[in-house]
């Protein structure tokens, strides 16, 4: 019995989750305004303190957001930064960040 197509649609579902995210660069610019006293205009954070954004995948940066926001990762500039983010201003600033160039 070949397994190998069982095996390609169970790999595909298994990363569909990654490829939601396809929010609007555009948007998620002007919600940015916030980020970027520590992140840059850009995401390119010129404080070692703060982590460069640009060119960060999407689903790394909606994981955070969602993170910060639910409480499960602890940082309280951050937590109140995304406390009143809807889940489509995030999707739509992850793909601003991804979508710039790191410096």
């Amino acid at each position: 019995m070949n397994y190998l197509p069982s095996v390609i649609v169970a790999a595909a579902f298994a990363i569909s989750p990654l490829a939601t995210h396809a929010g609007d660069a555009a948007a998620g610019k002007a919600k940015t305004a916030v980020c970027m006293g520590c992140h840059g205009p850009d995401g390119n954070s010129t404080n070692p303190i703060w982590p460069k954004l640009a060119g960060q995948h999407a689903a790394y940066i909606v994981k955070a957001l969602k993170d910060f926001k639910s409480g499960a990762r602890k940082n309280p500039s951050m937590n109140a930064m995304v406390a009143q983010l809807t889940d489509e201003d995030i999707e739509n600033i992850a793909a601003y960040y991804a979508s710039q160039k790191q410096r």
